[in-house]
């Protein structure tokens, strides 16, 4: 990866974690524009629409434990849902560069768009807040349940969602970095 491309990976996972943790701290952990990207399938299919993505650290072992031990200490979703966002407020999300380039996604197993996304193999995400856009061509795969990647998804999904479906699919979106652009937009979201 030339330095160029390295820079808006750093880049782009910096704005990451501002975006989240500014949802986490001042938005009560609810999904902002830049979490949910707009995606459209990269050939040109007939899907277009926004999916909410996670990033995960790339060491995601302690935090697969703490959301497991989050989740699994009440059964109460109110109770569970705050401790997600002190957790994840704190210093979650402090340090970038501990973060995966892959982002991940939740779906149901039976997903038309999963379905999709995992035949085709790729997409391109569209993420806009705060006056930045970020167009990231991604390849998708469907990850292993034994993945920590997986593991984390999710865990932190069952944080936040006490009605998520039985059967699941968590896919990954890898960006193209040498392809992905951003830009500064004039208005603010």
């Amino acid at each position: 990866m030339d330095e160029q491309t390295a820079d808006l990976k750093s880049q782009f996972l910096a704005w990451q974690c501002l975006v989240r943790q500014r949802a986490m701290r001042v938005g009560d952990g609810r999904p902002t524009s830049g979490m949910c990207p707009h995606l459209s399938l990269a050939d040109g299919g007939n899907y277009s629409g926004q999916v909410t993505l996670l990033v995960i650290r790339a060491d995601a072992s302690h935090d697969i434990s703490q959301f497991r031990h989050m989740v699994q200490k009440t059964h109460d979703p109110a109770d569970r849902y705050k401790a997600a966002i002190k957790y994840l407020s704190a210093t979650y999300y402090q340090k970038p560069q501990e973060f995966s380039g892959e982002m991940t996604g939740l779906f149901g197993a039976e997903s038309l768009l999963a379905r999709a996304l995992s035949a085709r193999g790729s997409c391109i995400l569209e993420f806009s807040q705060f006056g930045s856009r970020y167009r990231l061509p991604c390849s998708v795969r469907e990850l292993e349940e034994k993945t920590e990647a997986y593991q984390a998804t999710y865990w932190h999904n069952r944080l936040f969602n006490p009605r998520m479906p039985a059967e699941i699919k968590i896919l990954g979106f890898l960006p193209d970095w040498s392809e992905a652009a951003f830009e500064e937009a004039r208005s603010s979201d």
